[in-house]
C-alpha cells in the first residue's frame, strides 16, 4: 500500500491559484491535484474514477488502522491482508 510520492510543480492561472490556496487551508490541495491528475492520466470516466478513488481511500483506512495491524493471520497482519483484498476491487 505504501506508494512513494514524488513532488511535482505546476503553474496555474491566477484564478485557480487562489482557489487552490483556499483548498490548501483545509489540507486538501495536494489530494485534489493528485486525484485529478490520476483520473486524467488513467483515462477514467467519472464513475470509474470515483469508484477507484473510493477503493483507494478504503484501502488506506484499513492499512492505517492500528487495531488491524495488531491482529495476525498466518504471520501477516490483518490490515495488510484486507488492504490487498480491497485493492483487487479497483477497476482497470
Amino acid at each position: 500500500m505504501d506508494k512513494k510520492m514524488i513532488p511535482f510543480s505546476v503553474y496555474l492561472p491566477a484564478e485557480y491559484h487562489e482557489r487552490m490556496k483556499q483548498a490548501a487551508q483545509g489540507r486538501r490541495a495536494s489530494a485534489l491535484v493528485r486525484d485529478a491528475i490520476t483520473m486524467i492520466m488513467d483515462g477514467d470516466d467519472a464513475f470509474k474514477a470515483g469508484y477507484n478513488k473510493a477503493v483507494r481511500d478504503a484501502s488506506k483506512v484499513v492499512y492505517d488502522c492500528k487495531e488491524a495491524q495488531m491482529v495476525a493471520v498466518n504471520k501477516r497482519d490483518l490490515g495488510a491482508i484486507l488492504t490487498e483484498l480491497i485493492e483487487k476491487l479497483e477497476m482497470k
